[in-house]
């Protein structure tokens, strides 16, 4: 399949490289389909995750021990049949990175920011995702730093 990316330009990506998001993600529910894409030569630390469905919705992921954090969280039974997960080895975690604007940010803000309360799961095996957001009443995340 052809896609369309501003980040990119255009690209061949077989059919069997798409993810789905079954319920898309938040604010964004309206593109079910991604791709992992990265530059050619590049540090594969960072990734994007391209929307198949619109060529304008595309986010900078990185592996969460890229960041120097690791997560311990449950899945519900909804969430583990939404994935379609049969293995725990087969989850893939990663967060959502952006840049800051230099201009817009104060100091105290400047630089890359992660969002660590909203990390995305992804079937590995069953190329099915979805956005875990882990910040409500009776969940818990812990975060520990890599030394």
């Amino acid at each position: 399949m052809k896609i369309e990316s501003p980040a990119f330009g255009s690209a061949e990506i077989a059919d069997d490289k798409v993810i789905e998001f079954p319920a898309g993600l938040p604010g964004f529910e309206q593109s079910r389909r991604f791709v992992l894409v990265h530059a050619e030569g590049s540090d594969v630390g960072v990734f994007l995750l391209q929307s198949v469905d619109d060529a304008d919705v595309a986010f900078s992921v990185a592996g969460p021990e890229q960041l120097g954090i690791t997560y311990e969280f449950k899945l519900s039974d909804e969430e583990v049949e939404l994935l379609q997960l049969k293995r725990p080895e087969d989850a893939l975690v990663a967060v959502i990175v952006r840049k800051e604007d230099a201009l817009a940010a104060s100091p105290a803000t400047a630089g890359l920011r992660a969002n660590f309360v909203a990390p995305l799961v992804i079937n590995a095996a069953a190329r099915r995702g979805m956005q875990k957001v882990i910040n409500r009443l009776g969940r818990e995340i812990v975060l520990r730093a890599l030394d």
